[in-house]
């Protein structure tokens, strides 16, 4: 019996290799969401989509030649991965709405017990397996806003990734955060609102990336599989020369371009007022850049302000920064994610995981998908395996 923790795409990729590789279906899916689709059943806030090209971000032995667009939207992505799921029978192994609360390895009966609660009832169960697999995702856990007074706000408070359907209409909004989900939020609302007020701390690299049509021409043509797969492998390969800004002498002459065509094309597209604000300082690849589509057009529209103004203070119905008072109807968190999705209590041979990775000092695994002393637990998507500048589902199926 085979356990896998997370109903995204790395346990949806796993769950089908098993059946494809081995024609196993002897495992069970557990994710604290309703339904498969891991992040991108999640994140349904206005304008959410994929930023790498649609074909890059498909399973190489699951085709999706009929995505609308160049980077295809939330709903797109999630119905590929449910067709998929249905497509290879993962979704009769799923149970969802439950949250994994802890594993600990049994030297004597060489299996592991996974102790689970069901978040509809509360109820906490165990259940035994020989091989258990670590597919939870980094972006699991929404940051909180920790300021003062958030109490007592009488608005609504949502986060992107807890997104609910609210009327925006004649509101005035609070968007906290600059990150990729701000960028696609912000010009997805501002036409309805009264107002968008956007506050940010640190400013991104921003670099354009128009999203074509994909004509349905050119879709039929991608149902070909050798049309496809050429397409997919020349995307992936042009996607790869990001690597090489990281990894030569002629890396740094290559950021340093890079740096400048995102500065010259924010120069170009964004009110002078907020350039100090939106320009890096520091240099190309230290943080992930941001793809514009609508959102530097957006900053041009007279309901949209842009600061970086320290929040001090929440009010019922305002926000208080170091140096005015915001009124706002709703607060949108766009902040990111806490780094949280390792901390649940896993108990190896000897010791457990959090004590395995403080006699390293990091979080250390072998490969990115397994640590000496528990046997037969696996990583996908594990610590250090991401990158910055290709699909991530390429590293999933690596």
């Amino acid at each position: 019996m085979i356990i896998i923790i997370g109903g995204g795409i790395s346990g949806m990729a796993m769950a089908c290799q098993l059946k494809r590789q081995f024609n196993l279906d002897e495992y069970t899916i557990y994710d604290r969401q309703p339904a498969l689709g891991g992040c991108w059943m999640a994140n349904q806030y206005p304008g959410c989509a994929v930023d790498v090209p649609g074909c890059t971000y498909t399973l190489s032995f699951a085709p999706q030649p009929t995505f609308s667009k160049m980077f295809p939207s939330q709903p797109e992505i999630l119905d590929y991965l449910t067709r998929v799921a249905r497509q290879y029978g993962v979704d009769r192994h799923f149970r969802g709405s439950t949250e994994w609360k802890g594993a600990c390895w049994h030297e004597k009966t060489q299996s592991w017990t996974v102790e689970l609660q069901d978040l509809q009832t509360g109820k906490l169960f165990t259940r035994e397996c020989s091989i258990l697999i670590s597919a939870v995702g980094g972006i699991v856990n929404p940051n909180t806003l920790n300021v003062k007074g958030v109490d007592s706000f009488q608005g609504e408070i949502l986060h992107t990734a807890r997104w609910r359907d609210i009327d925006l209409r004649d509101k005035n909004v609070a968007v906290i955060g600059n990150g990729a989900s701000a960028l696609q939020l912000v010009p997805a609302i501002l036409k309805q609102t009264n107002s968008v007020t956007q506050f940010m701390r640190t400013p991104h690299h921003v670099v354009p990336a128009k999203n074509y049509d994909i004509p349905p021409t050119l879709q039929l043509l991608l149902r070909i599989p050798l049309v496809w797969y050429i397409v997919r492998l020349f995307m992936l390969l042009y996607l790869e020369r990001g690597f090489f800004q990281f990894r030569s002498e002629a890396g740094k002459a290559r950021r340093a371009a890079s740096e400048k065509e995102s500065r010259e094309y924010v120069e170009k597209m964004a009110p002078a007022r907020y350039l100090d604000l939106l320009i890096p300082k520091y240099e190309f690849g230290c943080k992930r850049r941001v793809f514009d589509r609508d959102y530097l057009s957006a900053l041009h529209d007279e309901k949209m302000t842009l600061t970086n103004d320290p929040i001090v203070e929440i009010t019922s119905s305002s926000i208080i920064t170091k140096s005015t008072e915001v009124p706002v109807d709703v607060i949108i968190l766009a902040n990111g994610f806490a780094l949280t999705h390792y901390d649940t209590p896993v108990q190896g041979r000897l010791q457990s995981r959090e004590q395995h990775w403080a006699g390293y000092g990091h979080k250390a695994t072998y490969k990115t998908v397994a640590m000496s002393g528990f046997p037969n637990f696996f990583y996908l998507l594990g610590p250090n395996s991401g990158r910055l500048y290709t699909s991530t589902v390429q590293i999933i199926e690596r």
